[in-house]
């Protein structure tokens, strides 16, 4: 075999390797967001500021993993099938987190997010 003719076949087979991955790449991307079905990725999120709502110190800043939980779930929350379902996390974290409640009510005010609706115990998720 000769030498050119060993390597003519290889960009073909390096383009074909190419176009393979980029199409296995697509099919592993969904077309849109996965619904928020749950509260339990709402419960992670906010268990990294499980110190701040237990004893409302320290407060968290821009850049902790308390603030980074909460731009996430600002993200989340930014998905208009997901804000209503965020929302009732939420609240139900204030219900049984009563004694704390300003404390999860605070978290987003201080980590500078805005989640699209107030957490307060009086916040009516059905708008959402």
């Amino acid at each position: 075999m000769s030498r050119s003719s060993f390597y003519s076949g290889r960009p073909i087979m390096a383009a074909a390797g190419v176009f393979m991955v980029a199409f296995l790449m697509l099919l592993a991307v969904p077309a849109e967001p996965q619904p928020l079905t749950d509260c339990s990725t709402v419960m992670a999120l906010i268990s990294m500021c499980s110190t701040y709502i237990t004893y409302g110190t320290p407060e968290p800043l821009p850049g902790t993993p308390c603030c980074d939980a909460m731009t996430t779930l600002n993200m989340i929350a930014g998905a208009e099938s997901t804000t209503c379902t965020v929302c009732r996390c939420l609240m139900g974290l204030i219900a049984s987190y009563s004694p704390n409640a300003s404390a999860i009510a605070s978290l987003s005010g201080l980590c500078g997010v805005s989640l699209g609706f107030d957490i307060t115990p009086t916040t009516d998720c059905n708008y959402f």
